[in-house]
Order: C-alpha cells, then sequence, then structure tokens
C-alpha cells in the first residue's frame, strides 16, 4: 500500500512539472480535460487524456502479448 501511496506522491510532483512539455503534445487540450485557475494558479484535469493515454497503453501492451 506504500508503494502506491508513493507512485501517485511522485506523480503529483512530476506531473504539473512535465504539464508546459505535454500541452506541445496535446496532452490536456483532448475533450473532457477541464482547465480552471484559481488564485491565478492555472490547473488541469486531464480526464479525457487520461482515458486516451490508458487506452493506447492498453492496444500496446495487447499487441505485444500476442507477438511470438
Amino acid at each position: 500500500m506504500i508503494r502506491w501511496v508513493a507512485v501517485i506522491f511522485v506523480g503529483l510532483i512530476v506531473f504539473p512539472l512535465l504539464l508546459p512539455w505535454l500541452n506541445r503534445l496535446g496532452i490536456g487540450r483532448a475533450p473532457g480535460d477541464v482547465r480552471f485557475t484559481v488564485l491565478g494558479v492555472p490547473l488541469c484535469l486531464p480526464f479525457g487524456s487520461t482515458l486516451l493515454v490508458s487506452a493506447l497503453a492498453f492496444l500496446c501492451a495487447e499487441l505485444f502479448t500476442y507477438l511470438p
């Protein structure tokens, strides 16, 4: 359990740092992504992008499973 807490903590620290680079790739601009500003700080909740990336990861994993 502590391993998952550590992974989530690291993800929450790393994701905002990578957000400007990920925006150039289109992550954070898909339909379903939520962007808003709180006290002058822009926040992004990429729900749609997360679904797209996880679907691509699933398809890649399935493809590599069936390769000999």
